[in-house]
């Protein structure tokens, strides 16, 4: 074969291989006509407009994944390089509670499969898993737009766009916004409930990425809002799929593409914006029910029932009556209708008791306008601080966001009496696992990943949001567990924040006993050193599988520190550990859990680790000091003492002096040193 035969058959080939590569190039003004891949939530609705997730759908777990049913080739045979390729689409997220932050965000995804088997919804946005999340052999790209910021995986904000490869940690993110026409940069809200456009670009010669946002009014700008260098070659394979995966969670958000065109090798079609499907109008089912239910009850009302029918509506009106102060108005969604969470509850039956407590009693309930589970929690209020600043806390801390927290949605206040809302945890608290159950017992494994859970929970609130939060009553019953046993901290009706670099305010002394730190006694500041006090006390209860107080146990045996602190001075520490257990438990990490929670309840606040290093040392990041070295005796553990097992609330003047005689009386129980 001649030297000119061979070069025509050459470019032959890279001709042939680049039409092929250049075959699938799509665009959709609208879903009508397209036959695209739908799993979970997602759905083309009768207008044309993919939907990925819906405020109001809760069987498919806030869900959904869409992709092009064909395959694509993305590389060059010859080299095994990554092509060029550009995609352009129209995407809107629509909160339900338009003043909270949406959850989770859309992801632009490339695929070795046309769908995600066994991706997780919420912070995982349908796309990974805890145990494959950030594994290279995903060979997984993804644009992530993301409106829950997870420490777990170092989102930036709540309101970002990321570049994903195999993991949901972004190769690079940036807060999202887009450059104006007179040059200016400005923000722009993804859950802003308005369509927004969106160019992701790859340059498989410079081996770059580009990625782009504007309002639907504006045209493409000049100025990336994201850049990152990075070789796709060794990511894709030759055969991928193309498309969109999103979830959301206990802020429903509905996600929506209005338009997708792409294309490799080349730059996208241009989408006809005048042809995009209309978002469905907010407030339409809410408008139909007021005709629904207004229209017959004019209809019923006659002359001879005039006056049973006003009789009945008032009663009906003062039965769900509630007062909302000008100041609340800015709380927005925040609050909850008394009259919704009485349907939700039926009524607040027993049969919907998930459990009561000291400080009220919580019920399982199903949202009645948009069907989601919710725990509604009763709380007599009482707070000395006024209704006001208690009210404007729990607000706050409604923004709270992290795994191993249980979101609180919101509030409703009713004469006296507050009502808190909080996600619904489907497996319960954590202390049902331990004293209740029967049939299941929680293996180690289990337990230590609950522990480092709360742990990373509590690490949040004292240092990584914008204020402290005290959490103040941490103990197995207030920590939730999810579907998959991961352990959530919830019940913030008691926590206060305050500002960093501020020093807590003396407060009343709140808490159950076996949890409560020694110095709360004397001075009645709950501080971050309170906090972790509590969670030793935890560490030894989960570890152990045994209340912090058992009144009913040997005198020696009472406070469960008392117990651990004896077996670690004969040398057997692990005689302590729950004897459900068996044997079967790593035995380093019941040691460490069991000192480190001897050493989180010494009576000296500053002897205390922070819960960053109890962290660290949970994740064997750090050498934990030896207890020996911080002279732990019997005398430098303590406990607030016991007066039954039922939950402490008591509420004394600040000063320490009032403090120790009030104190003294209810605490006359004391077992070990550490009281006024």
């Amino acid at each position: 074969m001649s030297l000119k035969t061979t070069l025509v058959l050459v470019v032959a080939c890279i001709l042939a291989e680049s039409a092929a590569s250049n075959d699938p190039g799509f665009s959709y003004n609208g879903f009508q006509s397209a036959n695209m891949i739908l799993d979970g939530a997602a759905r083309i609705r009768r207008n044309g407009i993919l939907e990925l997730t819906n405020t109001s759908d809760s069987k498919t777990g806030g869900m959904g994944h869409a992709f092009f049913p064909n395959p694509i080739n993305f590389k060059n045979t010859s080299n095994s390089s990554a092509f060029s390729f550009y995609t352009y689409f129209v995407f809107a997220m629509v909160p339900e509670f338009p003043t909270l932050a949406g959850g989770h965000g859309i992801v632009f995804v490339i695929a070795p499969t046309r769908g995600l088997p066994g991706a997780q919804s919420k912070g995982f946005l349908g796309l990974f898993n805890e145990s494959n999340n950030g594994n290279a052999t995903n060979h997984v790209f993804g644009v992530e737009l993301d409106t829950d910021e997870t420490n777990d995986f170092g989102d930036i904000n709540d309101n970002h766009v990321g570049i994903d490869i195999n993991s949901l940690r972004s190769k690079a993110a940036k807060p999202a916004g887009y450059q104006a026409r007179n040059g200016s940069d400005l923000n722009i809200s993804l859950t802003s409930g308005q369509p927004i456009q969106i160019w992701v670009e790859y340059n498989g010669l410079d081996k770059q990425f580009d990625v782009t946002l504007a309002p639907l009014s504006q045209g493409k700008p000049n100025a990336s809002l994201l850049t990152l260098s990075y070789d796709l070659s060794p990511i894709l394979k030759r055969k991928m799929y193309v498309g969109f995966s999103s979830s959301t969670g206990s802020r429903p958000t509905s996600h929506y593409i209005l338009g997708w065109s792409f294309q490799i090798n080349g730059i996208a079609q241009r989408l006809d914006l005048s042809r995009l499907p209309k978002l469905p109008r907010v407030g339409k089912k809410e408008a139909s029910q007021l005709l629904t239910i207004g229209l017959p009850l004019i209809c019923i009302i006659s002359t001879s029932t005039a006056i049973s029918g006003v009789v009945y509506y008032v009663r009906r009106k003062r039965k769900f009556a509630e007062v909302v102060e000008e100041w609340e108005l800015a709380y927005g969604p925040h609050r909850f209708r008394y009259k919704d969470l009485y349907i939700a509850t039926k009524g607040f039956k027993d049969k919907d008791l998930l459990g009561a407590g000291g400080f009220g009693k919580v019920y399982r309930g199903v949202l009645p306008t948009n069907n989601i589970e919710v725990a509604v929690k009763k709380v007599s209020h009482e707070s000395r601080q006024g209704i006001r600043e208690f009210v404007a806390e729990i607000v706050s801390i409604g923004r709270l966001r992290h795994r191993n927290l249980v979101p609180l949605l919101g509030y409703c206040r009713r004469k006296s009496e507050l009502l808190l809302v909080y996600e619904f945890m489907s497996n319960g608290s954590l202390d049902r696992f331990l004293y209740n159950l029967k049939d299941y017992t929680l293996n180690w494994n289990e337990r230590f990943r609950v522990i480092k859970g709360v742990a990373s929970g509590l690490l949040y609130l004292h240092e990584e949001w914008e204020q402290v939060v005290i959490h103040r009553d941490v103990k197995a019953s207030n920590v939730l567990l999810d579907s998959e046993l991961n352990g959530r901290l919830g019940d913030f009706g008691l926590a206060r924040l305050y500002d960093h670099g501020t020093a807590p305010q003396t407060t009343h002394v709140v808490g159950t006993l076996g949890y409560l730190a020694p110095e709360l006694n004397r001075r009645g500041k709950a501080t971050t050193g309170t906090d972790v006090y509590a969670f030793g006390a935890f560490m030894l209860e989960v570890a152990c599988g045994r209340r912090p107080i058992e009144p009913a146990a040997p005198t020696e045996d009472v406070v469960l520190v008392d117990r651990v602190y004896s077996c670690w001075n004969r040398g057997e520490i692990l005689e302590a550990v729950d004897p459900k257990l068996g044997a079967d438990y790593v035995i380093e990490e019941a040691e460490l859990v069991l000192k480190l929670g001897l050493l989180s309840s010494h009576s000296e606040p500053t002897a205390r680790p922070s819960m960053r290093q109890v962290l660290l040392y949970l994740d064997c990041s750090a050498e934990p000091p030896k207890l020996p070295s911080l002279g732990i005796t019997a005398n430098g553990l303590a406990s607030a003492g016991y007066d039954g097992p039922n939950d402490f609330i008591s509420s004394y003047p600040s000063s320490a002096d009032k403090a120790c005689s009030r104190s003294s009386s209810i605490i006359a129980d004391s077992v070990l040193s550490g009281g006024c």
